[in-house]
């Protein structure tokens, strides 16, 4: 009897210890499967994020301009929008994030561009999602800027100017609407103000006003930014579109002196001297106003000029 039960002791003792090794390397499976699907969804959201920078090339080159394109996703998927003006020209940050299994990807990987401007909410969600693009000129074309909305998003335009709606029904754009608006609708005002208006925008002090913050723009490709993105991003956006016009100013004064030497007179550097000034004294939306005097005599001065600058 003794015996018998050391026996029976001893292969409960080895099952046991079979199913603790069992379940261990099960475990170790499980990890590795998720580890590597994990990794997986990380590199599949990052080739995501480069593919839709490269996807908007035409846009930013401005073959585009004024045509409303809509890209598909395989899954539900957000798309982040990180601004960052550090650097000479800053950064547009893509960061995309897709559902696989009922779970969010977490990626940190970061794609910037320092040649594109894109205006969104913090992140745009869906399968479908839709980009136009506006030209921005102060007083030359600085950028193509970018707009992007989830298809799942409505926009209502009802009391938009004519200039506006006639603008957005060229574009043909589903989730953008001038009338007939569905329910739920982000309701753009222009006329009007109350309970009913999410954004309020008002072209005497050009400025629009979302979710309380209020910012200002300056010609309306600047106006529909203010519009489809958030207050950070857009803010953020206007310190790199100043770092650009810097930048390109620099270029023109050089241009002027080149077109002088050769005999062919702009003579407008000193004009150009003084709006770098001016851009370089912008620190937010609210002081462009204080630069559209220059910019509109430098416009001028440019048209006038015997050798135009651009």
């Amino acid at each position: 009897m003794i015996k018998m039960e050391k026996r029976g002791f001893e292969f409960s003792f080895a099952w046991l210890f079979a199913i603790i090794v069992g379940a261990f390397i099960i475990f170790l499976a499980i990890y590795g499967v998720t580890r590597i699907m994990d990794t997986g969804g990380k590199v599949a959201s990052a080739k995501t994020g480069k593919e839709i920078g490269i996807l908007l090339n035409p846009l930013e080159t401005g073959f585009e301009t004024g045509k409303s394109v809509l890209f598909t996703m395989p899954v539900e998927t957000r798309i982040y929008n990180r601004c960052d003006a550090e650097s000479v020209f800053g950064r547009q940050i893509v960061k995309v994030s897709q559902k696989m299994f009922n779970k969010w990807t977490d990626t940190d990987i970061d794609i910037g561009f320092p040649n594109k401007y894109i205006f969104s909410e913090n992140f745009a969600e869906g399968k479908n999602f839709f980009v136009f693009s506006k030209p921005f000129d102060f007083p030359f074309k600085i950028a193509d800027l970018v707009y992007l909305t989830s298809a799942d998003k409505k926009y209502c335009f009802a009391d938009a100017p004519n200039r506006t709606k006639e603008e957005l029904e060229d574009l043909k754009q589903e989730n953008l609407f001038v009338g007939n608006c569905p329910q739920n609708s982000v309701n753009v005002c222009f006329e009007s103000s109350g309970s009913e208006c999410n954004v309020i925008v008002n072209e005497n002090l050009k400025s629009v006003e979302k979710n309380g913050q209020v910012v200002y723009y300056e010609t309306d490709a600047l106006m529909y930014a203010a519009i489809f993105s958030s207050g950070g991003i857009y803010e953020c956006q206007i310190t790199r579109l100043m770092k650009r016009t810097n930048e390109l100013l620099v270029l023109y004064d050089e241009k002027d002196s080149i077109l002088s030497r050769r005999g062919c007179v702009a003579g407008i550097s000193q004009d150009i001297v003084s709006f770098k000034n001016t851009i370089n004294h912008i620190q937010s939306s609210e002081q462009l106003a204080g630069a559209i005097t220059e910019k509109n005599y430098l416009e001028t001065q440019n048209n006038l000029a015997e050798c135009k600058l651009w």
